[in-house]
């Protein structure tokens, strides 16, 4: 069954508000040609969004789901365990983590519990999920969702931090400038070096839980989220689409054709169930 899935499936991804804290590289200095400035209403500035931040996000809603079948997950900061608090990797570990590679100490064929062995990152082992940016273009016409892009529409956005004192009218004390993406569609990239049911398993259901909880605070994506960035809409698009299917996604003048219906059915009633029951057994095992 495995071997019917591609190695490269896509994730849909739509919020009204993106604001990344490691920064949204812009293409502004040559794609507006000099006629608009990034903060300009009508500018047509496109760029990529990092996948430091996606792949913290979507690794956050995968401990989650391993967390709620009693297993652990590997402790996402440094091995050494040096914090700038210094009980909070102990609180973590009483949280549903294990110390980062201990589930590696008696290496064996699946590399560890399931969340190292998709992310890698300690004795220099690689992860075996590749994480791509998104590149976003304000152009829908301009955007390939074959590789992953997006719909978005950049700006930087000022605010100005005024004294509330009667007497200074309001006046401004400092300014904030903020890198934002508004109206973002479309879907990320995510490739695999290697096919495993738990892997296809635990994707479904992180991405599911990341939807289910996109309100709560913990579970949105990038930073400002007290101005109501980063609540996003997502779900994984069925790895059984062919590249044909897959565009016809984000056709908004086109539905579903009975052959891609016929693939949902498919995945609902046959693969997910299938690799949500390889993940459970995986889990059992401990890490």
């Amino acid at each position: 069954m495995i071997e019917d899935i591609d190695r490269d499936v896509f994730v849909r991804i739509q919020t009204d508000l993106l604001v990344v804290g490691d920064s949204i590289m812009t293409d502004r200095h040559h794609a507006s040609n000099g006629n608009y400035e990034d903060d300009h209403p009508q500018n047509q500035i496109g760029g990529i969004i990092p996948a430091f931040p996606l792949s913290g996000w979507l690794r956050h809603g995968m401990e989650e789901v391993v967390h709620e079948y009693d297993g652990t997950a590997c402790h996402p900061g440094e091995a050494s365990a040096n914090f700038m608090k210094s009980d909070v990797y102990e609180r973590d570990l009483n949280d549903g983590y294990h110390e980062k590679g201990a589930c590696i100490d008696n290496r064996k064929e699946d590399d560890g519990c399931v969340v190292f062995d998709l992310f890698g990152g300690f004795g220099g082992v690689p992860g075996k999920v590749m994480r791509r940016p998104i590149k976003f273009n304000p152009v829908r016409s301009s955007v390939n969702y074959t590789r992953g892009q997006a719909e978005g529409h950049y700006r930087r956005l000022n605010r100005n931090i005024v004294s509330r004192n009667a007497d200074d009218n309001r006046e401004p004390l400092r300014n904030a400038e903020v890198d934002a993406v508004a109206n973002l569609d479309g879907c990320w990239h995510l490739s695999f070096r290697e096919t495993k049911p738990e892997f296809f398993g635990l994707l479904a259901k992180g991405i599911d839980c990341l939807d289910t909880h996109k309100t709560d605070f913990m579970h949105q994506l990038g930073g400002a989220r007290n101005f109501g960035a980063g609540i996003v809409d997502c779900h994984l698009i069925n790895p059984l689409y062919d590249e044909r299917e897959l565009k016809r996604v984000f056709d908004r003048g086109k539905g579903n054709t009975n052959k891609m219906d016929e693939k949902d059915d498919q995945w609902a009633e046959e693969y997910r169930p299938a690799f949500v029951d390889a993940l459970g057994k995986r889990i059992a095992e401990g890490p």
